[in-house]
């Protein structure tokens, strides 16, 4: 057991021998809880250098050794579920020196990533995808005929969401010739029941009973009420010890649950498993954080650490300045505000709870909060529900979950006008978690659909108030707000409705107008004071403000759009809409994300590399205006 995280290289000779899964399998069985200490205490020495997620890595340390040993990667097939669980599979998958760089701008991805290594079978950022993906590539080696074995690890929640059950479906519906390993941590589908149920499990996996249970079952089924009685008590006898029964109904052959952590049981228990035709289900309980104690003790605090620095010995001084909240921090209070004033306001995140900021919601107000577990679009629908009878959900959703309950968005919420406020958390670039994880597209998915009130605060406080705005607001509207702290605006306590579809003057200028939407503002204002340029802070992205659109339009030469946001279909997609359908000829630059998926690194590096930092957006307005002024030239000396 581990309760400190190591400062210097721990020595880790098994380890460092391995550069390729094959040289794992050049070791004895009796080799391998060796191997599997120092690849843990390596995980804590590398995460701490770099930080990142490590509490799901340290929980899967000997399936990661078990599978990589059993199988014949990267030949053999294993799609990993969630992502955040693969830090062991990178380190043997011969990663294990680039770990410190882990995501850091061009170094490894925190999660699978198929163009980084070959051993990475499927990208991986979004939950429950991985049974859907290794179906996928299971029938891909039948109707090929390669001889190739397929393995599906998910866990960490992630088969709460219905695409997971969905695929377990097919998977039966098909035969096919694949694993699933359900990852229990016990931070999601049940508690670890004891030593009886290894011990069946043991018997369950074992070739001797499943040569019984096929021998048994062609003699039998030739007298079907014998075969009857007797599938019945099998499934009494494996009910009666193990939570097994409904795989079972969906046509797996469940195993388990065994101890993740016992490294022979798990050998044994998969090296027979392997062998088994059709679809197969093994349970394993592990515990999140496992050989960490302070991690074991707090699985969700230690999900993920930052780098550790080095303290110097002697702290310097440093001036005393107020912490500024997270956006997040901003919608927990506004939440905890308004419940005190609307007993019919009802909190509902799909999984989200403390990424969001509801900690101190649920537990003021813990029947109106409703964590359903990593079902995004079971979450929209279910806000639709409560809005259909009277009440006002607010769903806190991060912006790439949203992406998944966008059918449910439309269809159960818009096209019915339903009263439901999104507070969409990690809009724009999310750094070090990269593209899986980026909210890039919510305004270009959000303002092309009916009903829908849409706002983009550049601020804490205009968070605050358009939070207000939009749970006062009839029908469904969405304030997207990032990761992170702001600029440190002044939050005042008092909420105001703000008029649905205007923006404000921030600074008054000549020749170029910059049209805000969203939290690029600061960035914005030092670039406007060197050009002189007009701010407009947009705040509604739908409805747009037209009145001051046609207004800048007017006294200006060049439109600028700028949001961190896809510019296709983004809000300056909208403004130029808006302009052409009233005739209006004018120079507009839309400054947004490119139409590119943006790797991970720093986020204010990342916004520096689109351009979209003070100095990128004064150079793409000054790079126009050299481009207009050249125009303009050109056009005089042909007059003359």
């Amino acid at each position: 057991m581990f309760t400190e995280i190591p400062r210097s290289r721990p020595s880790t000779p098994l380890l460092d021998g391995i550069d390729q899964t094959a040289d794992l399998r050049q070791l004895d069985d009796v080799q391998l809880p060796q191997l599997a200490n120092e690849l843990r205490e390596y995980l804590l020495y590398c995460v701490g250098q770099s930080g990142g997620h490590f509490g799901a890595g340290l929980g899967v340390v000997e399936l990661t050794v078990a599978l990589h040993y059993l199988y014949n990667t990267p030949d053999d097939r294993i799609v990993w579920d969630v992502g955040h669980q693969t830090y062991p599979h990178k380190i043997l998958t011969g990663r294990r020196e680039q770990m410190h760089g882990i995501r850091t701008q061009d170094g490894l991805a925190g999660f699978p990533k198929r163009s980084e290594s070959e051993y990475d079978t499927f990208g991986v950022g979004h939950s429950s995808t991985s049974i859907s993906a290794a179906l996928g590539m299971a029938l891909a080696a039948r109707q090929q005929g390669i001889d190739r074995k397929t393995v599906a690890v998910i866990g960490d929640g992630a088969m709460t969401a219905g695409m997971a059950f969905e695929a377990l479906t097919h998977s039966a519906h098909v035969e096919a010739d694949m694993l699933v390993i359900l990852n229990d941590n016990q931070m999601s589908i049940s508690h670890n029941s004891g030593g009886l149920n290894t011990y069946f499990s043991k018997i369950w996996a074992s070739k001797a009973y499943t040569n019984l249970r096929a021998g048994s079952k062609s003699v039998l089924s030739k007298i079907p009420q014998a075969w009857g009685v007797a599938r019945r008590i099998e499934e009494s006898m494996k009910g009666f010890v193990a939570p097994g029964v409904i795989f079972e109904e969906l046509g797996f052959n469940y195993i388990g649950p065994i101890d993740g952590h016992d490294l022979p049981t798990l050998i044994s228990t998969i090296r027979n498993m392997r062998e088994l035709p059709g679809p197969q289900l093994l349970h394993i309980m592990t515990q999140k954080g496992k050989g960490f104690a302070p991690a074991e003790k707090d699985p969700v605090g230690y999900h993920a650490i930052n780098k550790i620095e080095v303290k110097p010995s002697v702290a310097p001084a440093q001036p005393a300045t107020g912490k500024k909240p997270k956006y997040q921090k901003v919608f927990g209070d506004w939440l905890c505000d308004t419940a005190k004033e609307d007993k019919l306001l009802i909190g509902i995140t799909p999984a989200m709870g403390e990424g969001s900021g509801m900690i101190e919601f649920s537990e003021q107000f813990p029947d109106r909060y409703h964590d359903v577990a990593i079902a995004e679009q079971h979450a929209v629908t279910l806000a639709a529900g409560m809005a259909c009878d009277g009440l006002k959900p607010v769903v806190a959703i991060y912006s790439t979950f949203l992406q998944r309950a966008y059918d449910q968005l439309i269809h159960d919420v818009a096209l019915q006008n339903l009263d439901v406020l999104f507070g969409i958390d990690r809009a724009g670039l999310v750094g070090e978690d990269g593209p899986t994880h980026a909210g890039s597209f919510d305004l270009s998915f959000l303002r092309c659909i009916p009903n829908m009130l849409v706002m983009a605060p550049s601020d804490e406080n205009e968070t605050r108030q358009l939070l207000y705005t939009g749970f006062k607001f009839k029908g469904p509207a969405a304030v997207r707000y990032p990761r992170g702290t702001g600029p440190g605006a002044v939050i005042e306590q008092a909420m105001t409705e703000l008029e649905i579809g205007k923006g404000i003057i921030r600074r008054q200028g000549k020749s170029v107008a910059i049209l805000n939407f969203g939290t690029l503002l600061a960035d914005a204002m030092p670039a406007a004071e060197t050009l002189n340029a007009t701010v407009a802070d947009m705040r509604f992205v739908k409805p747009l403000d037209q009145q001051m659109i046609l207004d800048l339009a007017s006294s200006h030469d060049l439109i600028v759009t700028l949001e961190e946001n896809a510019i296709a279909g983004g809000a300056g997609a909208g403004v130029s809409e808006y302009l052409s359908s009233q005739g209006i000829d004018i120079p507009v630059l839309h400054l947004g994300l490119p139409d590119t998926f943006i790797d991970h690194g720093k986020h204010q590096d990342l916004l520096a590399a689109c351009g979209l930092n003070t100095s990128g957006i004064l150079h793409s307005i000054e790079q126009r205006l050299e481009i207009l002024n050249q125009s303009v030239s050109a056009r005089e000396s042909k007059r003359l």
